[in-house]
């Protein structure tokens, strides 16, 4: 039988997780499917658990000037309905899985899994999140890129665990995500693409773009974002295919049940080139301004 911990506090499970190296367990919708063998048959579960789904300390969402904080152990059903949460996020995880689901599932579970086809992952990827961990005598916050190293791979300590998610607030005039599944929710996505914009006057300030299922970790070039800022919506619009030749140079998919890596790199730049016409308008604003 597994040993399972049940904590009455955060500190506890910090001391819990320094001590055992006992794996933190939440919702379990994920790791459950994970572990499972065979009808009527009890899931293999590998090392002892620490039960953290109960600790209120970790059930929160808060805002101020500078960021959005998530505790990790809030549902993704009080993501979908705070208002407080980014519109990019709450639209991603509002059609993750199913409503009874997402009831159960948190906002921690999704990212300590670290699936390239996280849903919650390629938004906070785009949106410059950062993961707190926290251990009994530390706390770091890395961005999902410094965090995720590769399918199912975290940088995280073994006496770690994720305690709150913090995503800045930024001004943005162009919001994009794009799903693609065989079912809009309760289903895993075979890609998605999130992005973001602030353009000002025709000039684009800003730029964010990420992409999940597409390589072994979610893709977002800070390089090719780089070159887009401080470009007219128009000039952009022309050297469209130059960004998205580079994009094509960082996509390496893989082949598997949900679908093939053809469809994934040609559906991952077809919602790039998307996102990227979304620009257009801001062309057509400023010609009849002018």
């Amino acid at each position: 039988m597994v040993e399972v911990f049940c904590p009455k506090s955060l500190e506890e499970a910090l001391s819990i997780r320094a001590e055992t190296a006992a794996m933190p367990f939440s919702g379990g919708t994920d790791l459950m499917v994970r572990w499972r063998t065979a009808p009527g048959v009890l899931p293999e579960v590998p090392r002892p658990l620490v039960l953290l789904g109960h600790l209120k300390e970790l059930q929160y969402i808060t805002e101020n000037r500078e960021y959005v904080t998530i505790g990790a152990e809030t549902t993704l059903t009080d993501i979908c309905r705070s208002k407080a949460v980014p519109v990019l996020l709450r639209t991603a995880v509002c059609q993750m899985a199913a409503p009874a689901l997402r009831n159960l599932a948190v906002i921690a579970g999704n990212i300590g899994n670290a699936s390239p086809a996280g849903d919650a992952v390629c938004v906070l990827a785009a949106l410059d999140a950062l993961v707190v961990l926290s251990s009994a005598s530390a706390q770091r916050e890395l961005t999902i890129a410094q965090l995720i190293t590769g399918p199912g791979m975290t940088v995280m300590q073994s006496d770690e665990i994720i305690t709150e998610v913090k995503i800045p607030k930024v001004q943005r005039t162009h919001l994009f995500y794009r799903k693609v599944g065989t079912r809009r929710a309760n289903a895993l996505s075979k890609l998605s693409v999130c992005a973001d914009a602030l353009i000002q006057d025709g000039i684009i300030s800003e730029v964010r773009i990420a992409a999940g299922a597409a390589a072994p970790v979610v893709i977002r070039s800070h390089d090719i974002e780089s070159q887009m800022q401080s470009m007219a919506s128009g000039e952009l619009i022309q050297q469209k295919q130059r960004f998205l030749d580079a994009y094509d140079g960082l996509i390496v998919p893989i082949s598997d049940q949900r679908s093939t890596a053809a469809y994934r790199r040609r559906s991952a730049l077809n919602l790039i080139s998307q996102f990227l016409d979304t620009f257009q308008q801001e062309v057509h604003s400023c010609q009849q301004c002018c």
